[in-house]
Formats: C-alpha cells, sequence, structure tokens
C-alpha cells in the first residue's frame, strides 16, 4: 500500500524539481547583426546586453553576434522569423517586402539631418511604421541612428553628371536602386560584408555609407574621395519575432522595454559624435579627400533625384511622404 503512494511521492517531488529547474533557466535572447561592434548599432546591442543583464539577472540573457558571425545581410530576417534569433537591426531599407511604407527612409534628400529624421521617428506617423509589419510576425521595437549618408568613389563626384557609368553598390532596395539610375550610375546589390572586397577589387566603384561604417570597414582604404552629400539615412529598425515577443512574461517585457527607450537614447546620441570622430579618423589616414559641396552642387543633386520620390509615392503613400518632409521644419 505504501510502496505505490512512495513512488508517487517520488514521482511529484521529480516533477517539481523540473518544474522549477525550468522556469529558472533564462530566456536566450541572440542579438545578430552585421557591423562591428564599434558602430553605434554594435554598441548599441552590448550596452542592451549588459543592461538586461544587471537588470533581469537569471531572467534573461543576450548573446551578441556581430559582424555577420551568425548570419549575414541575407539570412538574418529568415532566421528571425524562424526563431533562430530573437533580435535583428536591419537597415530600413531591408523592409520593404513586408511593407512598402518603410520605403520612405530611403528616398534621397528627403531629411535635411539627422534632426529632421529624430522629429519624424518620434512622430505618431514615424511611431506606426514600427507597428506595421505586425501580422507578419514582425514587431518594431525602435529606431537606431546609425547616420547621413555620404558617397564614397574613385572619382570626384561634385556633380551629378560625375557619376555616370560608375558601378554604386547598393543594398536590396528598389529605391536606392532608382536613385541612382535617377544619375546615371549603375546599382549594384551586394552583401555589406562584402563591400570592401567589391570595392577593392573593383566590382563596384562606390558606395554610400554615413562614415562610421566607411572607417569601421576600412573602405577609405580602397575609396579615394568621398563626397558629403548628407543625401539619405542609414537607420535601423531594431525588430523581434511577434509570437517571442509576446510570449515573455509581462514583468519582464515592461523591463525590456525600459531598457531599449534608455539604450535607444545612447545609441542616438552617441552617433553623431562616433561619426564626426570617424570622419576626423579618415581624414588623418589621409588615403582619401573629403568634397564638401557647395549649396548650389547639393540642390543640382537633389533635383536630379528627388524625381524617385514621385515614383514609389503610390507604395509609400502621399500623406506620409508629406509628414516626413514636414519634419525638416523644427517645430
Amino acid at each position: 500500500m505504501f510502496k505505490p503512494m512512495w513512488k508517487a511521492l517520488v514521482c511529484a517531488l521529480a516533477l517539481s524539481a523540473l518544474s522549477t529547474a525550468m522556469a529558472a533557466d533564462p530566456v536566450i535572447i541572440k542579438f545578430s547583426h552585421v557591423v562591428a561592434e564599434q558602430t553605434p548599432k554594435g554598441q548599441g546591442a552590448l550596452l542592451f546586453k549588459k543592461l538586461v543583464e544587471e537588470r533581469l539577472p537569471g531572467k534573461v540573457k543576450v548573446e551578441v553576434y556581430p559582424n555577420s558571425s551568425l548570419f549575414g545581410d541575407g539570412k538574418e530576417m529568415e532566421a528571425l522569423l524562424l526563431g533562430d534569433v530573437q533580435m535583428i537591426a536591419p537597415s530600413l531599407a531591408k523592409f520593404e517586402q513586408y511593407t512598402k511604407s518603410v520605403q520612405l527612409f530611403d528616398l534621397p534628400f528627403l531629411f535635411d539631418d539627422i534632426s529632421a529624421v529624430d522629429r519624424f521617428q518620434l512622430s505618431p506617423e514615424g511611431q506606426k511604421l514600427l507597428k506595421s509589419m505586425e501580422s507578419k510576425n514582425i514587431t518594431g521595437l525602435a529606431y537606431w541612428h546609425n547616420g547621413m549618408k555620404q558617397l564614397s568613389a574613385n572619382k570626384a563626384l561634385r556633380e551629378p553628371k560625375d557619376a555616370r557609368g560608375l558601378k554604386f553598390r547598393v543594398q536590396a532596395s528598389a529605391v536606392l536602386e532608382e536613385q541612382f539610375k535617377a544619375v546615371n550610375a549603375n546599382p549594384r546589390k551586394m552583401s555589406f560584408a562584402e563591400v570592401y572586397q567589391g570595392l577593392q577589387t573593383g566590382v563596384v566603384n562606390g558606395a554610400e555609407n554615413p562614415y562610421s561604417n566607411i572607417y569601421s570597414q576600412k573602405m577609405h582604404e580602397v575609396q579615394k574621395f568621398i563626397t558629403e552629400s548628407n543625401h539619405g539615412v542609414l537607420d535601423y529598425m531594431l525588430i523581434t519575432n511577434t509570437k517571442f515577443w509576446n510570449g515573455l512574461q509581462p514583468d519582464v517585457r515592461s523591463e525590456l522595454d525600459k531598457i531599449l527607450v534608455e539604450v535607444t537614447a545612447h545609441v542616438n546620441k552617441e552617433a553623431a559624435q562616433l561619426n564626426q570622430n570617424d570622419k576626423q579618423r579618415i581624414l588623418d589616414a589621409k588615403t582619401t579627400e573629403i568634397i564638401t559641396l557647395t549649396p548650389e552642387q547639393r540642390n543640382e543633386w537633389r533635383d536630379k533625384m528627388k524625381p524617385v520620390w514621385k515614383k514609389f509615392e503610390g507604395d509609400i503613400g502621399a500623406d506620409l511622404i508629406k509628414a516626413a518632409e514636414a519634419s525638416n521644419t523644427a517645430q
């Protein structure tokens, strides 16, 4: 009589111990990205890891995989949707197959400066875009700055005609392809990890990047000229798998939200300084001439590229473009 009861008690204790052990296992967040740790995104990922493990000890563990060490440009979104990673921060150019509206950020010369980008991203229209892909199992958590893009090439680019016939590396973005076609250049899709070699071997002649990307990937060693065009923004959307995020304990998710607000403020503040520092490092290296456009030259580039807006107005939405353009005027 006592033997079955004893067995039942042992089983109950074992199940209780197993349940406790399982409850004690921390949530693992694999954060994969494709850039160097010295960039704004790289630093943001490390700060996120640090704060999460300080404030949610034993509950959440963050593993950071920089420089395409886990998944490259072309695979990270698939990995997120499959649950192989829990957090990535792709360039805003990477979302066109999930929502056409985010193509807005690729429109050339839409934003005058990074302050205008901030104003739009914090606006109701900008915040709405973060939630625009939840039906596709993608939840946007924040916008992270990298910075305004500059043109680099192995010939001086002062006027749009100087770009004629050059092969520019672009992300997989229809808007960015049209941007370069507008100045009679040839866009070439290429993953970020391949850009240095592509420039070195002449597969492409030019690219567009913030200074932090140019310096961290040593592109200034294989590009003779950089034109400070500030023609577009290269920002990231920090995203997670919607099912994973909604499946977290409410208290854990709430704390992660608070941490992300703090990390985002830090990333966006530091991005501008890091780009300025890396610009100076490029100047100090003396491998590359940085060209400053006159207001007239910049307007000429803008006039040549602005017709791209009209081509994508139907996909993006005229009202959204108007709201973004209005952000150039400080409220």
